[in-house]
């Protein structure tokens, strides 16, 4: 309970005695021109009922009445959420519209800083940082040499965000287990082996997975996993998921994918169900180039969205959308991570889903052979994404949606709603 809250209790509490304390009057007599005047006045009895609620539950109930009339007054304190939105909005207004949009990238140490490859953070991560204050960087292997090194790395980062934004930095990795394990595949880390997804039999085993992940992520220093692997597996000539996913029916998908969530959040690790709307549908693979599936929107329902359906009831934080296309249902062969339709329409309005969307690496090839860096950025926002990740050319790409912004292509109103999303998770963050 913050300072704030404790002063409105005490103020609120101090009034309830003061009227509490307003009891009786009688015989009293006033002066007036003509000389001394007796007035008796009958008893007059105060009720009145003082009611001071936190979050919908009384915490203090003292009740009195004026004469025969009962007048009841509730003084109710801001919920947790109305101080949320109070502080979402004083961060975001004070931020410049620059500031805005580097919090919808994420990207590699890499790309912000201009080095081959990046294992430790110092004055030029510090500097690059204040240049271009980004919503999150995410690590692979190369950058990870062991325990200490890492360690050192992301919290000197961290440190550095703070101090530049007042937020904390989204520092990602992806971390699924089996084959996809950039900690845990390294030589340099001693951490317990996790199985490949399919291996997981049981939703004890999938929370287990997901904590034992966790873990060893959160004493590394980070904060988001880009995990688990929500794809059910429709198509068997797919290739490019195979043994990431929990498997073939979508009921037992959406089961595991919970319960490894549930296990990331024990240990205080955002996470993310990918790949909307399914990559187990598809046959080619978006990292070489396009890829697609024929099915049709109630189709997709029937299996392959039923996980992403379930996000927004199992707290899942973000969700990754694929660069497959799904023609039979936007009418053309549009990556699903630039369309409006596909983000705003259906994983927003139909599904209902609230939290953070962030987009498959826009440097694969689904999107490169087709559209440039800038291109597919405004495109990626326009259709509502919050979070842009590893674009091929960063800084043309932030500055194409300050462009887009400027021409009123896309509105500010627009950005605000999405690093009004991003602000949110990461208070949430700071409370962990």
């Amino acid at each position: 309970m913050n300072k704030r809250r404790l002063l409105c209790i005490f103020l609120i509490i101090v009034t309830a005695f003061i009227l509490h304390g307003c009891l009786t009057v009688s015989d009293e007599t006033t002066e007036t021109a003509t000389g001394k005047e007796s007035v008796s006045t009958t008893e007059i009895t105060t009720e009145h009922k003082v009611v001071i609620e936190l979050s919908g539950t009384s915490i203090l109930e003292s009740e009195t009445s004026f004469d025969n009339s009962e007048q009841e007054t509730t003084m109710a304190l801001p919920s947790e959420e109305e101080f949320l939105e109070e502080q979402i909005t004083a961060i975001l207004q004070n931020m410049t519209l620059e500031e805005k949009v580097y919090q919808m990238f994420i990207i590699t140490p890499e790309a912000l800083t201009g080095y081959k490859t990046v294992t430790a953070a110092g004055d030029t991560t510090n500097e690059t940082l204040k240049k271009y204050p980004v919503g999150g960087l995410i690590y692979f292997a190369k950058n990870l040499l062991n325990a200490g090194q890492t360690t050192e790395m992301l919290l000197n980062t961290q440190t550095y965000a703070k101090e530049i934004t007042g937020l904390p930095i989204f520092l990602c990795v992806d971390e699924e287990g089996g084959g996809v394990a950039r900690v845990g595949n390294n030589v340099g880390f001693d951490v317990p082996n996790v199985p490949a997804m399919q291996m997981i039999t049981d939703e004890k085993a999938a929370y287990e997975a997901g904590a034992t992940i966790g873990k060893y992520l959160n004493e590394l220093g980070f904060n988001l996993d880009f995990a688990p692997d929500t794809d059910v597996i429709t198509n068997q000539l797919n290739s490019v998921i195979g043994d990431r996913s929990f498997g073939e029916d979508p009921i037992i998908v959406t089961k595991y994918g919970a319960a490894y969530s549930d296990g990331l959040h024990s240990c205080n690790i955002l996470s993310t169900f990918k790949h909307f709307p399914g990559h187990g549908a598809t046959e080619g693979d978006t990292h070489e180039g396009f890829a697609y599936t024929s099915k049709t929107y109630e189709e997709l329902k029937e299996s392959e969205l039923m996980p992403f359906a379930s996000a927004k009831d199992t707290g899942v934080d973000v969700i990754m959308v694929a660069h497959i296309s799904v023609p039979n249902i936007i009418g053309d062969n549009t990556p699903c991570t630039l369309s409006y339709k596909m983000i705003t329409e259906i994983l927003r309005g139909d599904l209902g889903y609230d939290g953070l969307v962030i987009t498959d690496a826009m440097n694969m090839g689904a999107i490169t052979k087709k559209y440039s860096s800038e291109t597919a950025t405004v495109m990626a926002v326009k259709a509502g994404t919050d979070l842009i990740l590893m674009p091929e050319n960063f800084e043309s790409a932030a500055k194409s949606v300050l462009a887009a912004v400027a021409n009123g292509e896309i509105s500010e109103a627009r950005i605000d709603e999405s690093v009004r999303r991003i602000i949110r998770v990461k208070l949430n963050i700071e409370q962990y």
